[in-house]
């Protein structure tokens, strides 16, 4: 009785933190933005990450400080995406401008550096 409790309190855990994002990426957005010269953050994320979440959490807060920018996301799941954009790992923040990858951060990166990073490339 005590292993059934215990799996069910492991499972109710690790589901409540889960990564509560979608992916808002597409190529037509994505194009647009570099076309029009737009600086654009892309986050690759898995809805069971830790990092992940964590880092989701930082970019919603810059994605409201940085009104310029546009942010976009997947989860890494979404193959096509991953393969497109060259992202093998999650937690994968990757910034593009002009056609070009300006920055890329794979694995648990501070808020500081996220923000200096945008900051930097607008």
């Amino acid at each position: 009785m005590k292993k059934i409790i215990l799996l069910i309190f492991c499972l109710v855990s690790f589901n409540a933190n889960a990564v509560e994002k979608k992916t808002t990426f597409n190529k037509e957005i994505f194009n647009k933005a570099q076309l029009d010269g737009k600086t654009v953050v892309i986050n690759s994320w898995n809805k069971y990450c830790l990092t992940c979440a964590k880092q989701v959490q930082i970019l919603n807060k810059a994605e409201k400080e940085f009104k310029d920018i546009i942010f976009l996301s997947y989860e890494q799941k979404n193959k096509d995406i991953a393969e497109f954009l060259k992202i093998e790992y999650w937690t994968t923040i990757v910034i593009y401008k002009n056609n070009e990858e300006i920055y890329r951060s794979i694995g648990k990166t501070k808020e500081t550096d996220i923000f200096l990073a945008i900051q930097s490339r607008i």
